[in-house]
């Protein structure tokens, strides 16, 4: 079934509307009378939402945590250590059924749209095969975007092969991190190798980039001269860029507008940058988050990443991108309202420009793609990150939830709460 009549849902502007879903695309908002030939539900007045989009995570080391060991020091570096002595393990039946673990989270978050970085230093490419078999597997509920990710460096440890052929494969976007290579040189070349191949194929671009406190960390500079050298001008991410956070004012106010220039989206991981970055600190530390209110400000397109739930980075996680938006609005000190608004954009259209979604949104003509949430507006849901009451793809209901209450009894006094600030 593709045909749905919601009635009652609240929109941003805090309109209560009801929304037609026909042959899985939105075919009327507004006041529509009930329809015997169409299935209903009711919104009750709860807030509509597209649905959550997590633009940068890593599907082939999720729920992984524990095995080989668990990362004792919480670093970056002892992550990468850690993956590479459990890579030698690594089964496709394994990677494959923690994905489809991951996925089913994701999908019952109201999260339909995933981009992952998947590992091409093996040369067996085991990790690629498998998450293409999962994007195919899981493609009628998720659109999973793979990006051909060197981890342990394109040129340090000579992944070129490897990359083409995991794009000659299917794999969507060219992806690098030149930091972790030897020299800022080798950064540089492999910034140069990778957009060139992008250029060629016709590809979009991202790089993890700059993931590090290292203000001389500058490989953003050549990502940004490399994209518009070759005119890929609006196809290029930036994810992290935490080094960002320890550059001077001076320097950033001529990157911002490079930046801005080449039409580089940034991604940001709030997560894991505050779980990772300035551990070397003693005290003040560093919170290591980038520059996110600056970089709206200056216009460019931010988006928030999960990263990695329950994997040799991070221990905890449950593929809530509202958690994710609640964590950047706390460590960037976002909470003005537009600002808060901005950082529930950075879990939906935002990150949906950054993948190329067609037909995302809440308009007439946009795939029948939604998630009604129990709050009543953008900024409640950052506020209590609420159950997701519907889950819907193309008109179908994936996932559904009973409005969640607390039932209080009170010296014999009887009443429920739901953590609502206000209805009408």
């Amino acid at each position: 079934m593709s045909d749905l009549l919601i009635k009652n849902a609240r929109f941003k502007d805090n309109k209560v509307q009801d929304i037609l879903i026909l042959n899985k695309v939105i075919a009327e908002i507004g006041n529509i009378g009930e329809s015997q030939d169409v299935p209903s539900i009711d919104a009750k007045g709860y807030f509509v939402t597209a649905p959550f989009v997590d633009s940068h995570f890593h599907l082939d080391a999720t729920l992984s945590y524990g095995i080989p060991r668990i990362n004792q020091s919480g670093t970056l570096l002892e992550g990468i250590k850690l993956w590479g002595e459990l890579k030698p393990n690594l089964t496709a039946d394994a990677l494959k059924e923690r994905a489809r673990k991951l996925c089913k989270w994701a999908i019952a978050r109201g999260t339909l749209a995933i981009r992952s970085h998947v590992d091409i230093s093996d040369s067996s490419l085991l990790a690629v095969e498998a998450m293409l078999d999962i994007k195919n597997e899981y493609r009628p509920w998720l659109d999973l975007q793979l990006v051909a990710f060197p981890q342990d460096g394109l040129i340090r440890v000579g992944s070129k092969n490897n990359l083409n052929k995991a794009l000659d494969m299917g794999v969507d976007v060219v992806g690098g991190i030149p930091h972790f290579e030897r020299t800022m040189e080798e950064g540089t070349e492999s910034i140069g190798y990778l957009c060139e191949l992008a250029s060629k194929k016709g590809l979009k671009v991202d790089m993890h980039c700059d993931e590090s406190d290292d203000p001389m960390s500058r490989h953003i500079e050549t990502l940004t001269k490399e994209t518009v050298r070759l005119g890929l001008q609006g196809r290029v991410a930036g994810s992290h860029l935490t080094s960002m956070h320890s550059m001077d004012n001076y320097y950033v106010s001529k990157l911002l507008p490079l930046m801005e220039e080449a039409e580089i989206s940034v991604i940001a991981n709030p997560l894991i940058n505050i779980t990772l970055q300035g551990r070397h600190d003693t005290y003040p530390k560093r919170r290591g988050l980038t520059r996110i209110p600056e970089q709206m400000l200056a216009g460019l397109n931010v988006a928030f990443g999960h990263d990695c739930v329950m994997d040799p980075w991070y221990p905890l996680g449950s593929q809530d991108m509202l958690d994710v938006a609640h964590m950047a609005l706390h460590v960037a000190q976002m909470t003005g309202a537009t600002q808060m608004q901005e950082c529930f954009n950075a879990v939906t259209e935002n990150p949906a420009k950054i993948l190329g979604l067609e037909g995302y949104g809440l308009k007439k003509g946009c795939k029948g793609d939604l998630v009604i949430l129990q709050c009543m507006d953008d900024i409640e849901a950052l506020r209590l990150r609420p159950a997701r009451l519907y889950v819907i793809r193309e008109g179908n209901i994936l996932s559904s939830t009973q409005e969640v209450t607390c039932e209080l009894d009170l010296s014999g006094s009887k009443s429920k709460t739901d953590f609502i600030f206000s209805k009408p």
